[in-house]
């Protein structure tokens, strides 16, 4: 018997790399206009950003349906297999209530978890399920460590823009006006399963200190779990960028840091030039 690890394409984990980790990703839908597309399998976060900037339709991501857990549940329970589902935030999307409703049927083999994160925080979270499951800790035992993890995984993020916020509903027009207008850069959390704003930065420079002040008052990055960085759009010199000029966290580490796209799930409010760190906290 074998432990199955699911998760969903908000965690921005590729199809490529869960091959590679031996894990299930399934793929939330993408909406422009009337053309739908799956996350991450027919249409890639390049071809996502291309049509973001390209044209003026607002897209929709679509939760994952019951039925599609059902499924995967169905499968590895011919297989004989344990499953640690790990879900997108409930905060943020229905995809968790529908794994819910799938286990129903599957209890005794199925466990569905609320990451409370998403994009690269529950990349990282579920890269510590698979280290678990590397390092022959027992299924019961895999999903007690991980829940009790759940409360050191964080990200820091900064928007290059809030234009994509506005038109995604999620702040007003006079705040994006204001904030475009004085080049003003909103840093991001998520706390409680929902984005909230830690502070506001002008420059790349302050942009960076501000992520650096806020990772070490969470007490510092655990390098001995998960570290990711992820950017939005087409290049990552911003990134690049912010990695140089907080070298300090990172000396002697850089062997430990993951770079990843962030794909349509955050992409869709962010738009191009965003970027972010997803790490465990060492704690104070």
């Amino acid at each position: 018997m074998a432990i199955r690890i699911i998760t969903d394409s908000s965690s921005d984990i590729s199809q490529e790399l869960a091959a590679k980790w031996g894990i299930t990703v399934l793929p939330l839908k993408i909406r422009f206009g009337d053309e739908e597309y799956l996350d991450g399998v027919t249409l890639t976060n390049r071809e996502f950003y291309e049509k973001l900037v390209e044209t003026d339709v607002v897209p929709k991501t679509s939760q994952i349906p019951p039925y599609e857990y059902q499924k995967a549940f169905e499968e590895a329970e011919a297989a004989g297999d344990d499953v640690i589902c790990i879900c997108i935030s409930s905060g943020v999307s229905g995809t968790y209530q529908s794994a819910c409703i799938a286990a129903q049927d599957h209890e005794e083999h199925v466990t569905v978890i609320d990451s409370r994160q998403f994009c690269i925080s529950l990349y990282v979270i579920v890269e510590r399920a698979v280290q678990l499951r590397t390092q022959g800790l027992p299924y019961r035992e895999i999903i007690a460590r991980l829940t009790e993890e759940l409360k050191d995984a964080h990200v820091i993020a900064v928007f290059d823009t809030l234009e994509y916020l506005r038109l995604g509903g999620r702040i007003g027009s006079i705040t994006s006006f204001a904030g475009n207008l004085l080049s003003i850069k909103p840093v991001l959390t998520i706390e409680d399963g929902v984005v909230k704003l830690l502070g506001k930065a002008r420059g790349s420079r302050n942009r960076s200190n501000l992520l650096m002040e806020n990772i070490q008052k969470l007490g510092g990055i655990d390098f001995d779990r998960p570290v990711a960085l992820a950017y939005s759009g087409f290049s990552d010199e911003m990134l690049k960028k912010y990695v140089e000029d907080s070298r300090v966290l990172y000396e002697g580490y850089e062997d430990r840091l993951e770079y990843t796209t962030a794909g349509a799930t955050i992409g869709t409010y962010a738009g191009p030039g965003a970027i972010a760190v997803a790490f465990f906290a060492k704690g104070k």
